[in-house]
């Protein structure tokens, strides 16, 4: 079972099969990050936050049995196409490690039943709320690759 939480581990933070949320988002001026060129449905800021926000959300309903999920759609993306600051933006993709980190730490924790329902949910476990998670980053990952290939950001 060890190794099996070490693969969904790897997964969450995954760079195999295609680029890593790090590579994504690193390098990316400034004045590009609330831009949508013509035909794109978001912006850079707009994907990751929507990542941060997603993936917290699965982590509280994962840990948290009082977590009250936002409101979908417009709780689940940034009220603006830009960040306010630099400082936002550094402090998103912070907050999206930390809380990675967190999943995998839950995945990793053999005192955590990987394949339980989670309290509170409807059939969930930590096992699908990871996938899940690792799913999703790599969806928006992948849109932040071509977001930046449109914007000629990518090399």
């Amino acid at each position: 079972m060890d190794r099996f939480r070490e693969q969904i581990s790897k997964q969450l933070n995954s760079q195999e099969a295609h680029v890593g949320f790090d590579k994504a988002v690193n390098g990316l001026s400034p004045e590009l990050r609330g831009k949508k060129p013509k035909g794109a449905s978001h912006s850079a800021w707009e994907l990751l936050e929507h990542i941060r926000i997603a993936q917290w959300d699965i982590l509280e309903f994962t840990r948290n049995l009082k977590h009250e999920s936002p409101k979908w759609p417009e709780g689940y993306w940034p009220k603006t196409a830009a960040p306010p600051n630099d400082a936002a933006w550094t402090k998103s993709i912070a907050q999206v490690k930390r809380d990675r980190k967190a999943l995998q730490d839950l995945v990793c924790d053999p005192n955590n039943d990987l394949l339980a329902e989670i309290p509170g949910g409807t059939g969930q476990t930590l096992l699908r709320e990871a996938l899940l998670a690792a799913d999703h980053l790599a969806y928006h990952v992948g849109e932040l690759v071509f977001l930046r290939k449109m914007l000629g950001a990518w090399s």
